[in-house]
């Protein structure tokens, strides 16, 4: 079991890396992600790659 939460917390710290290292339009946007992917932490991670992923540029 503990295979799985440390496949977790990758998948979750890659996640936090891809947020802060994105480009976005404006810095209030990279703030927002990184609020939504550490408060909620499983929900977050879907939606960045879901939905946030598509919308930085």
């Amino acid at each position: 079991m503990s295979f799985l939460g440390l496949i977790g917390l990758a998948i979750y710290a890659y996640t936090i890396y891809d947020v802060v290292t994105s480009n976005f339009a404006n810095d209030s946007d990279k703030i927002i992600w990184i609020l939504i992917v550490a408060l909620v932490p499983f929900l977050g991670t879907i939606l960045w790659f879901v939905i946030g992923r598509g919308k930085r540029l």
